[in-house]
C-alpha cells in the first residue's frame, strides 16, 4: 500500500478528532476515516460523547467493505461499556484492512487490535506524535489516575497577580483574555478558589460552551455571585483539602480541569505534584504586588524548578508561554508537535 496515503489519511483522521476536544469526557478524542480501493475518502467520523468515531464512520459507509481501509488515531476499544465493542462492530463491517496511530494503554478497553488480527483483519499501527499529544488529556488520565490539571496564570513581567491594594482586572489584555475564553472551551471544568470568586467575581465562562465551575474553599458565598449564574453547573466544595478534590473529579471523570485561582490554591496543588501544564500569559508591565507563587520553600537557586517547554505565542503585545511539569508521564509528549 501507499505509505505516504496511509499517513495523509492518519492525520486527516486526527484533524477530525479535534472535534471532540470538550466533548468526550470520560472518552478520548478520535478521529476515523474510510477510504476505498483507490485511496479515495468515502466516510469520517469522530467521537463526541455518543457513538465512537469508527462506528459513526462506518454507519455512514456505502462502499465495498472488502477494498476498504479504516483509519483511526486510536486503537478500536474492546469492551462492553455504553456501548459494544468497536472491534465487534469493524469485523462485523467487513473492513478487511485497519491502521491506528496509538494503542490504547486503557487495561479495561486494550486488545482491540489483537482482536481484530484473530478475526483475519489486517492491522497496522503508524505511530503518531501528533495523535499522543493532541490526546495527552485522556492518555495523562488513565496513566495517573486523574484528569490532566493545567493552571492558567495572568502576570505582570515581574511576576505579580494582583496590585497591593488587591486589585487585579486586568493585568492581561483583550485579546489574551479572549485567548483563555477559548481554552475554557476545551476542557471539562474549571476550579477556582473563594478568594478568587470574592476578589474577582468571574464567570470563567468559554465562547462556545461553559465548562462544569468546582469553588473550593470553607468560605460562605452569596447566590449573587457570577459563579452561580445558571449559565453552567456550580459545584460549592466546602474544604482546602486537595483529595476531596481530587475525589471528585475522579468521579466525574473528566480529562482536563482548568485552575483558574490565586496562589494560594494554585501552589498548594503545584506543590502536591497536581498540575500537569502552565499556562502563563505575560503582560508587559511592572506591577510589584503578590506573586503567583507562595511558600514555595525554594531557599537557593539549586532547588529552582525547571520546566519543559512548549512554546510561546503572541496576543498584541502579551506573551502566552505552555510549560510541562517535568515528569515521566509529560516526557513522552514532549517531542510531540502540536
Amino acid at each position: 500500500m501507499d505509505r505516504s496515503r496511509d499517513l495523509a489519511m492518519i492525520e486527516r483522521a486526527i484533524d477530525l478528532s479535534l472535534n471532540g476536544i470538550g466533548k468526550t469526557f470520560p472518552n478520548p478524542i478520535v478521529g476515523a476515516v474510510i477510504t476505498d480501493g483507490e485511496g479515495q475518502i468515502i466516510s469520517e467520523g469522530f467521537h463526541q460523547s455518543g457513538p465512537h468515531a469508527e462506528v459513526v464512520a462506518i454507519d455512514n459507509f456505502h462502499g465495498d467493505p472488502e477494498k476498504a481501509s479504516l483509519y483511526l488515531t486510536l486503537e478500536p476499544c474492546n469492551h462492553h461499556g455504553k456501548t459494544g465493542p468497536c472491534s465487534e462492530v469493524i469485523i462485523k463491517s467487513g473492513i478487511k484492512r485497519v491502521i491506528y496511530a496509538v494503542d490504547d494503554p486503557n487495561p479495561v478497553a486494550t486488545g482491540g487490535a489483537q482482536r481484530l488480527r484473530e478475526a483475519g483483519i489486517h492491522v497496522e499501527q503508524i505511530p503518531s506524535e501528533r495523535a499522543l499529544f493532541l490526546n495527552r488529556d485522556w492518555l495523562s488520565k488513565i496513566s495517573l489516575g486523574r484528569a490532566r490539571m493545567v493552571w492558567k496564570v495572568a502576570h505582570s513581567l515581574d511576576g505579580a497577580i494582583a496590585a497591593q491594594d488587591g486589585t487585579s482586572k486586568w493585568i492581561t489584555n483583550e485579546a489574551s483574555r479572549s485567548d483563555v475564553r477559548k481554552v475554557r472551551d476545551g476542557v471539562d471544568a474549571i476550579i477556582t478558589g473563594t478568594g478568587t470568586v470574592l476578589a474577582d467575581d468571574p464567570t470563567l465562562n468559554g465562547v462556545a460552551r461553559n465548562p462544569i465551575r468546582i469553588v473550593v474553599g470553607e468560605r460562605e458565598l452569596s447566590s449573587s455571585f457570577n459563579i452561580f449564574d445558571g449559565s453552567a453547573e456550580t459545584i460549592h466544595l466546602k474544604t482546602r483539602d486537595n483529595d476531596e478534590l481530587l475525589s471528585l473529579i475522579r468521579e466525574r471523570g473528566f480529562n482536563r480541569v482548568l485552575v483558574e485561582s490565586g496562589p494560594t490554591l494554585g501552589t498548594s496543588l503545584f506543590k502536591d505534584g497536581l498540575i500537569d501544564e502552565i499556562l502563563l500569559y505575560q503582560a508587559p508591565s511592572i506591577l510589584g504586588g503578590r506573586r503567583f507563587t507562595e511558600n514555595m520553600s525554594i531557599s537557593t537557586i539549586k532547588d529552582q524548578i525547571r520546566l519543559l517547554d512548549r512554546g510561546i505565542e503572541l496576543f498584541d503585545g502579551d506573551v502566552k508561554r505552555t510549560l510541562f511539569t517535568d515528569n515521566a508521564n509529560n516526557r513522552r509528549f514532549i517531542c510531540s508537535p502540536v
